[in-house]
């Protein structure tokens, strides 16, 4: 087969800049994501995590995720179900290049659970 012919699905994929990544999360979360690309703190994620919960929790809780306290439970009490949970996981994966297995994702289960957890994955990507 001729490559300059070539149709499949992976000859056309094309690394995604990270800014059309989240182009759909808020203003602030864009530029923390930016502070983050420059700096490598992984507590500027933070508002990065926020908003990808917000994008993807099936209905929004009654204050914003950056209000919750962080032992605020995913599923009990900011009603993520397992799909959503599933779309953050795969959301992260990609824009922050980490992988995290459903071994450890279930061990996640409070806010805080979770900012701490992408934020070690993050740290031990780039020390890696």
């Amino acid at each position: 087969m001729n490559p300059s012919t070539d149709s499949s699905p992976a000859s056309k994929a094309r690394p995604v800049d990270p800014a059309q990544k989240i182009r759909h999360l808020s203003a602030e979360a864009q530029a923390a994501f930016r502070r983050f690309q420059s700096g490598g703190d992984p507590a500027d994620l933070d508002p990065v995590i926020f908003a990808i919960l917000e994008s993807f929790v099936p209905r929004q809780p009654a204050r914003p995720f950056v209000e919750q306290p962080g032992d605020a439970r995913l599923v009990d009490d900011l009603r993520l179900d397992s799909i959503a949970i599933a779309e953050v996981v795969f959301f992260a994966e990609d824009l922050l290049e980490i992988n995290i297995s459903n071994a450890e994702i279930a061990r996640v289960r409070t806010l805080d659970d979770l900012r701490g957890f992408i934020r070690q994955k993050v740290a031990a990507r780039r020390a890696g």
